[in-house]
């Protein structure tokens, strides 16, 4: 979550409802994320690797940044 709201990426919750929230960002071409981990719950490397560069936007180069 901490990943997903700093910069550049810059999104923050807009609805939550339990463990669930959704995730905007007014980066141009960034979609919508749904959050469905609980806090301190590490997320699998796979969906990690979609959120960043299918649902944010990023390239493989601005994404291996944004990790490190």
């Amino acid at each position: 979550m901490a990943l997903l709201q700093r910069d550049p990426l810059g999104y923050r919750v807009v609805r939550q409802k339990g463990s669930h929230r959704r995730l905007e960002s007014d980066r141009p071409g960034a979609h919508p994320i749904g959050f469905a981990y609980h806090d301190g719950a590490t997320v699998p490397s796979g969906v990690l690797r979609k959120w960043l560069l299918d649902l944010a936007g990023l390239s493989e180069e601005e994404a291996r940044k944004v990790l490190r």
